[in-house]
């Protein structure tokens, strides 16, 4: 006869906690996107590139805070200071997206994320607003710099400061528009590979290779061609938007009457770029 079975209790209880549920799964998601973004909690090599590009700009707003107070008329306002930092953006966003979607492509740590109760559009849409926030701030930084040093050397008060800080509002606004863009761009195409080095080659190819063949089009035609090359380089895109919504003096793209295009065409690409990165994630293998 076979002896009967012991059932053993080790001490295994059941969860009576909290239930915190997708958002607290999402929020602790995307918190955790921004720190990866800087290297925060990486090793201090991941820190150099965010980090330095921070400090750079922070450097450059500083020197054009002495320049525009020497000045009876500042040389570069806080949209202009999203308008000439776009393409070192662009490089931010080329490194940092493969560091927040390819490192889980390759090491399959997607399906502990998807177990649950993350959904994969939701961890895609989290991945975006991380990426974009990240860039939010490489922007943000060096206008808060800009806006401090300009508002103690005004010479009109309470006034000044106010007519500062309204610059600084529309700088951001300007900022988040860089952001939302660069981001919806280069995420789905860093989930492409879930090697860093190709993911970022790929987005740089992107600029490289948009870049020339719009100035060449500018140059080839300066009427509506050469208004409409603009649209087909995400820098010169962003340009012509800031000179359209905000009045940018910027010499890198002449827009006409087609402001209302790059306007259009740039939230058609942020939602296409945010519906592609969704897309991307619906068809990964979990």
């Amino acid at each position: 006869m076979p002896e009967s079975g012991v059932i053993h209790d080790i001490g295994y209880q059941r969860y009576t906690g909290p239930r915190l549920g997708p958002g607290y799964s999402a929020r602790a998601l995307y918190v955790h996107g921004v720190r990866s973004a800087y290297g925060l909690g990486r090793s201090p090599w991941a820190k150099v590139l965010p980090i330095g590009l921070i400090g750079l700009a922070g450097l450059a707003s500083l020197i054009i805070v002495i320049i525009n107070s020497q000045m009876p008329q500042p040389v570069l306002d806080y949209v202009g200071i999203a308008s000439t930092f776009t393409f070192a953006a662009a490089v931010f966003v080329a490194v940092v997206a493969p560091e927040l979607v390819s490192v889980d492509l390759r090491t399959n740590l997607l399906q502990l994320y998807l177990s649950r109760p993350l959904g994969r559009a939701s961890y895609a849409l989290t991945k975006v607003a991380a990426l974009a926030t990240a860039t939010f701030l490489l922007f943000a930084a060096p206008m808060l710099i800009m806006f401090i040093g300009m508002a103690f050397s005004t010479d009109d008060g309470v006034a000044g400061v106010v007519e500062e800080f309204g610059g600084l509002l529309v700088g951001l606004l300007a900022a988040v528009v860089h952001a939302s863009l660069l981001a919806a761009l280069g995420l789905p195409i860093a989930s492409l590979s879930g090697r860093r080095v190709f993911a970022t080659g790929m987005i740089i190819g992107v600029f490289l290779i948009t870049a020339p063949i719009s100035a060449f089009l500018r140059e080839l035609d300066p009427g509506t061609i050469g208004r409409l090359a603009g649209l087909l380089d995400p820098n010169s895109l962003l340009n012509g938007v800031d000179q359209w919504l905000f009045g940018a003096d910027v010499s890198l793209v002449s827009i006409g009457s087609s402001g209302p295009v790059y306007g259009l065409v740039t939230v058609a690409l942020t939602a296409l770029g945010t519906m592609a990165a969704v897309w991307r994630y619906k068809g990964v293998k979990s």
